[in-house]
């Protein structure tokens, strides 16, 4: 750590993850975000357990979901020692001999991941002295984190400013070439701090009739009503896009499935209630695949709404 010119929390962690790999060996050490019962690996120091960042492992199945909870020692230089870790699922995975966590905390105190160490060699009891230190470290990324987080709300906020130029001109939503960019952007935040992402992709269902039965102004109609009911449902946060024809989409930032399937259900009784009928498909980001497999599934799921909604009206 001689050169503590860090650029962002990414190098910051990269670098505090080495000195304590350096000081204090063990064969791994890990920054993670939890998310559910999911536990996503941010940043990794791996010298024998082949873990890289991105990789996603079951929250309930580790050391840390025990530590966190003050059931089991932070420090543990022969884990078999403590039942509860050795009862744990991950032993089946890996073999750990060692292990040293550290919770990593939200500004409002909730836990946002863990600060960890496992090693498949027992290891000194001596460890345990420098628990102050650890406490410490962990406080500096706890804070770290949150302080990038806060400027990567304001950097959001600077792009969608950017990206109003890109905007279609019928709705006033951002258009397929904002969308995209604005979702590359946001997929490099979601691989750096690992938080939940879901995609909602639309398509009206009587645009084709309208504009054939009414006339294409009353086409135009329907597709603004979409788009003021969508911005009136989704939190400011929220990207709302028109992709083109009667496609729209929404990516919902910071949101778990079950924030995310309430946004779908207002956006449902929303366009009822403007009398607007829709083909919808929900994706969550997944750590491993990213959001451009979210778009797709999200897509697909859309598709096959269409297609029910076709065979129900048929019948």
């Amino acid at each position: 750590m001689d050169n503590l010119n860090f650029k962002n929390f990414e190098e910051a962690g990269q670098a505090i993850l080495k000195f304590l790999s350096q000081r204090f060996g063990f064969k791994l050490w890990m920054i993670t975000r939890t998310e559910g019962d999911d536990w996503i690996v941010l940043l990794s120091e791996d010298n024998g357990y082949d873990v890289k960042p991105g990789q996603v492992f079951r929250w309930a199945d580790s050391f840390c979901s025990h530590m966190v909870q003050n059931n089991a020692p932070r420090i543990a230089p022969h884990s078999p020692d403590v039942q509860i870790y050795t009862d744990a699922p991950i032993n089946k995975l890996v073999t750990i001999k060692a292990y040293i966590g550290q919770p990593l905390l939200r500004e409002d105190g909730s836990l946002f991941g863990t600060l960890c160490a496992i090693d498949p060699e027992p290891q000194t009891k001596v460890l345990i002295e420098d628990a102050p230190l650890f406490d410490l470290i962990a406080k500096v990324l706890s804070y770290t984190i949150q302080a990038e987080l806060r400027a990567a709300e304001h950097v959001r906020k600077a792009e969608r400013f950017e990206m109003e130029a890109l905007s279609d001109s019928m709705t006033g939503l951002f258009n397929r070439r904002a969308w995209d960019r604005l979702i590359n952007l946001e997929e490099e935040r979601c691989k750096r701090y690992g938080h939940p992402t879901a995609l909602i992709m639309i398509d009206l269902n009587d645009l084709k009739i309208t504009n054939d039965t009414l006339g294409h102004a009353a086409g135009d109609e329907l597709i603004q009503k979409a788009a003021l009911t969508l911005k009136d449902i989704v939190r400011s946060n929220d990207i709302v896009a028109r992709l083109g024809g009667d496609e729209f989409a929404v990516m919902s930032i910071e949101t778990n499935l079950e924030n995310a399937k309430k946004l779908v259900l207002r956006i449902q009784t929303g366009f009822a209630e403007a009398n607007l009928s829709a083909a919808m498909g929900l994706a969550m980001r997944n750590p491993a695949y990213g959001l451009s497999a979210a778009i797709v599934e999200a897509d697909e799921k859309m598709y096959h709404d269409k297609v029910l909604i076709k065979s129900t009206i048929n019948n």
